[in-house]
């Protein structure tokens, strides 16, 4: 009996300590309880709440907000495109690091190199954006890719010499902007002509161009035919429109055929000084023309940001902000693979392609799944890069649910109801994606 009396404070007393520290572990707890409360739990159910009403927040509608987002082209759109995400960035991104994490291990400077691809992730959405945007840009005097496509392109393809040229009207050939432009009249063999062209602009002359020759001076041969062709505007505008004037600068490079009955029957290039000569042509009439490859506008690059392009090259852009991220924790899970697993594997034969696909991924896929599932999640929130980079004209091309639910919501939509929707809907399915790293994280930790 007195033992059990004896027993009695005994255990109250840890009871009592236990309580203690219950509540010791409250007051600690609380304050972030109550930031959770505040900045997530409200949040969540004043959004849910506000969706079930009209634009105004005034009627209720029940459930026709999301009736509506499947309704709307934008909005689906915006869907669609998220759906691209999710399946494109997180695969390119998972492989792209395992190869850079496999590789960096043969790298010298692995470290260095490491460092340089995680720098990205120092830079904030805002800040890639506005240089992606940049880098995309149209004119290749301003966006860095279009300047290199360009350079590569004219490298194996000359551009036009005159883009800007047009015919003299009135003096003896016909054709629209842009060409081709052919004599109005026929011309024998033996005859020589002076072509003018006006819409060169003082710098755009070629560096080789020399003063007009004088056509009416050359001497073709009986089967040839002769002429100029050249810049018909004298410095100063002074000089007569149709005749080639002292001050007046031929123009090298031009193409210029011999035509007859549909055929081209002789070609020949423009000299410095303008002049050509059609050789080898039989006796008859035949038309002088300059073809259109003469005039055509220079290669502009690729329309990066067009609406077939732009939510490529968006992705593009967060590959350079993410590559790093995965590549290091893919990493850190190489590292801990057992090293005797891969020594056996090479001296029984295995070559490194074989370690790689029967080894090295099965021991990786805990940690490349944990990678992919935090991309997914992280992809599905994406909101700077597509807000920032794609141009108004194609910002409904771009949209993904985010950015769509920000401009329903505050974008001039001026629809909270319908945005509020948008908001519990990507909650939805960013939810299983948590839920299934935190189980993974929770399974690894046990």
């Amino acid at each position: 009996m007195a033992d059990t009396m004896t027993a009695h404070p005994a255990a109250d007393g840890r009871r009592r300590a236990q309580r203690r520290k219950r509540r010791l572990a409250v007051v600690f707890v609380l304050p972030a309880l109550l930031l959770l409360g505040a900045l997530v739990v409200y949040p969540v159910l004043f959004s849910f709440g506000r969706s079930l009403f009209d634009a105004d927040g005034d009627r209720f509608v029940g459930a026709a907000n999301y009736a509506a987002i499947v309704q709307d082209p934008a909005t689906l759109k915006a869907i669609r495109n998220s759906a691209i995400w999710v399946v494109v960035a997180p695969t390119l991104l998972t492989g792209l690091g395992l190869v850079l994490a496999v590789l960096t291990e043969k790298v010298r400077w692995a470290t260095a190199f490491k460092l340089v691809l995680f720098l990205p992730m120092a830079v904030s959405f805002l800040a890639a954006g506005i240089i992606f945007r940049l880098a995309y840009e149209q004119d290749p005097d301003r966006g860095v890719l279009n300047a290199a496509v360009v350079g590569v392109h004219d490298g194996f393809d000359d551009a036009a010499a005159y883009p800007t040229a047009r015919a003299r009207e009135g003096h003896g050939l016909t054709g629209g902007a842009g060409g081709p432009y052919s004599t109005g009249s026929t011309v024998r063999p033996g005859g020589s002509l002076s072509l003018g062209f006006i819409g060169v602009a003082p710098d755009a002359m070629p560096a080789d161009a020399k003063a007009a020759s004088d056509a009416d001076a050359a001497a073709p041969g009986t089967d040839a035919i002769g002429g100029v062709v050249y810049l018909d505007f004298a410095p100063g505008g002074a000089g007569t429109p149709g005749r080639v004037d002292p001050d007046e600068k031929g123009l090298p490079g031009m193409t210029v055929e011999a035509v007859r009955d549909g055929r081209v029957a002789a070609t020949a290039t423009t000299a410095d000084d303008g002049s050509f000569r059609l050789a080898g042509l039989a006796d008859g009439d035949y038309t002088v023309r300059l073809p259109a490859a003469n005039f055509e506008a220079p290669y502009q690059g690729v329309d990066w940001l067009g609406p077939a392009l732009v939510t490529p090259a968006i992705i593009g852009a967060y590959l350079w902000v993410w590559t790093g991220f995965a590549m290091v924790l893919i990493g850190a899970g190489l590292a801990a693979i057992p090293r005797d697993a891969l020594e056996a594997a090479r001296m029984d034969g295995a070559t490194e392609g074989q370690i790689f696909r029967k080894i090295t991924v099965p021991l990786l896929a805990p940690v490349l799944t944990v990678v992919f599932v935090t991309l997914v999640i992280n992809v599905m929130k994406v909101f700077d890069l597509v807000y920032i980079i794609a141009p108004g004209p194609v910002q409904e091309e771009a949209n993904v649910l985010a950015t769509r639910m920000w401009l329903v919501s505050f974008g001039g939509g001026n629809d909270q109801g319908l945005g509020s929707a948008l908001s519990m809907v990507l909650l939805l399915l960013v939810v299983p994606a948590m839920i299934f790293n935190v189980r993974r994280f929770r399974r690894s930790g046990a």
